[in-house]
């Protein structure tokens, strides 16, 4: 049995930035991550990172509240106003930081961190590497933790969260490369450990994002927030859906259909390309449902007219993407892209310090929702956030750790309670281990995808979603008889994967019931049968916590301060 301090769980920004903050404080501190942590996730962001630096022409003054403003108006007015405020103020002193770590930002003329423009931004606040921006900032926030001698538990997956009726005491996991589950106590616990986007078909997410922590979490008895706003990207590649960028259209990109039309000026007049996501990918899905797209179901990302100079100095990971997984060169040719599954705006219920109601645990990056994005996140706000309340996570960490007298994790009452939950973690990965029923996972697995992205999707409706729903319970009971490949200990993968499907079959009829119950269009959850937001019944959190019956769902209001909610136009 171990012990730290802290255990943070979760190698990509959120994580280390959290890791590296406690440690900062003096604390002995431990990351846990399923995956080398330059593996992580957070390497595939590619855009930018918000911030309001002002390195823009004269005459346009950016700040902190018109950040502020621009992501509230993005999230449809539900997310909450002083989280947002906490982000957009930390937002320049987090960026310059990694700027100070070491971090390759691209530059302007003058020296200075150069800024791009971004859906929904009234300014050209994105801070941004090329277009390779999170695998610059997790390569340096990497460097950062190696310097610090941070120990890492590499390929370790978390299982269960140590607790009992008063705080949070540390996490069971396992260590992939032996098979062994072992109890690591702490007297706080950080998850960073990402989003849920495998749940859904076509995707943009690396196979790790399962939402397995988001699940380790509610089965602890810590609610989930707002799990129906489901961000769709608008331009993933045709056929495999990896990530083409906004910066594509940040940089000038046009969105053409089929009769070589710029259609966004029909939804989005002032802001073209450049409207927030939500609508943007709802855009594309519409001509591509009225027959203005391309046999198959995709429309063109044409940057054609940007010339080779411009694509070679600011989009070349873009164009190496288009080469080598569409056979397209974008400098000669345009990309066929359709909306792909991207981002949960819900997550983890937290506060702007990243702190839930289970004390001594806390959650930041996509696995929360402190809520900073509500109904629609803007694009470079992913990253901001995982720096930002990474680094508030760690802070609150250890001030919660100041608070304690002796420590929670590393006692006689520790130890017992860690074992008692050991025992039944293990009991239960063994029963997945062993079994040997005659249903194949890998079927429920892909019918539960392909049911969320076509019913639960970019478009939804009661009739459609509540099929959905039964759907999703059928596959829940045949989850309890299904068979593994494999029964060994080493790298069972198997047995990995097949444990977070449960756990995915649970985050997927959270998702299914709040999206029901939501009769309103808001965001990214858009409604063909409540076309209009309905902020007398629905200007509300959506809550949902664990019983063995399944969710209990409730509702908690969203936290406005200064931006009135108003009607949304671009």
């Amino acid at each position: 049995m171990r012990y730290h301090q802290i255990i943070v769980v979760g190698g990509g920004l959120a994580g280390l930035r959290a890791a590296i903050e406690a440690k900062m404080q003096g604390l002995d501190v431990a990351i846990l991550s399923r995956v080398h942590p330059v593996r992580s996730h957070s390497v595939a962001a590619q855009g930018g990172v918000n911030a309001s630096l002002a390195n823009v022409p004269e005459g346009k003054e950016d700040s902190p509240e018109r950040h502020a403003f621009d992501t509230t108006k993005g999230s449809d007015y539900l997310a909450d106003q002083d989280a947002v405020f906490a982000m957009t103020e930390d937002a320049p002193i987090r960026v310059i930081e990694m700027e100070h770590w070491g971090c390759p930002f691209s530059r302007t003329p003058e020296g200075k961190i150069a800024q791009r423009p971004f859906g929904g931004a009234g300014f050209p606040r994105t801070c941004y590497a090329a277009d390779k921006t999170g695998h610059a900032l997790l390569h340096t926030m990497y460097e950062r933790t190696v310097s610090y001698d941070i120990p890492v538990y590499e390929e370790w997956v978390v299982l269960s969260l140590i607790r009992d009726a008063d705080r949070c005491r540390g996490v069971v996991a396992m260590n992939l490369q032996t098979g062994d589950i072992d109890a690591i106590l702490a007297d706080a616990v950080v998850f960073g450990t990402g989003g849920s986007g495998r749940v859904f078909g076509r995707s943009t997410n690396n196979i790790i994002s399962s939402g397995s922590g988001m699940a380790v979490a509610y089965l602890a008895g810590v609610p989930l927030k707002d799990l129906e706003f489901v961000q769709f990207h608008p331009t993933s590649l045709f056929g495999n859906n990896v990530l083409i960028s906004e910066a594509a259209r940040g940089d000038g990109g046009y969105l053409r259909n089929a009769k070589g039309e710029r259609f966004m000026e029909k939804y989005a007049p002032k802001a073209m390309e450049l409207a927030p996501r939500d609508i943007t990918a709802r855009s594309i899905q519409t001509e591509i449902n009225e027959g203005r797209g391309f046999p198959g179901g995709y429309v063109h990302l044409d940057l054609t007219h940007l010339g080779a100079k411009r694509i070679l100095e600011r989009l070349p990971a873009i164009r190496d993407i288009a080469i080598h997984f569409a056979g397209v060169d974008c400098i000669e040719k345009p990309i066929p892209i359709q909306p792909g599954q991207h981002y949960f705006m819900g997550g983890i219920d937290v506060d702007k310090d990243a702190a839930s109601i289970l004390p001594g645990f806390y959650a930041a990056g996509e696995c929360s929702c402190v809520s900073v994005h509500g109904a629609n996140r803007l694009g470079g706000n992913s990253l901001l956030e995982t720096i930002v309340f990474g680094a508030r996570a760690g802070k609150a960490a250890a001030r919660y750790l100041a608070g304690l007298q002796g420590g929670t994790g590393n006692t006689p009452e520790g130890r017992k309670l860690a074992d008692e939950t050991l025992e039944r973690t293990v009991l239960q990965i063994n029963r997945i281990r062993r079994a040997e029923g005659p249903e194949d996972p890998s079927d429920i697995r892909e019918k539960m995808r392909s049911t969320m992205i076509e019913q639960i999707g970019i478009f939804r409706k009661q009739d459609q979603m509540e099929d959905a729903l039964v759907k999703v319970k059928e596959l829940q009971d045949r989850y309890t008889r299904i068979g593994l490949r494999y029964h060994g200990l080493k790298y069972n993968l198997d047995l990995l994967t097949n444990y977070e499907l449960g756990l995915q079959l649970m985050l997927a009829e959270i998702i299914a019931k709040g999206a029901i119950a939501r009769t309103e269009s808001r965001g990214s959850h858009f409604r063909t049968d409540f076309k209009e937001r309905d902020d007398a019944n629905w200007l509300k959190h959506t809550m949902a916590r664990y019983t063995p019956d399944g969710p209990e769902m409730s509702y908690k209001p969203v936290t406005i301060t200064k931006f009135q909610p108003e009607a949304r136009r671009y």
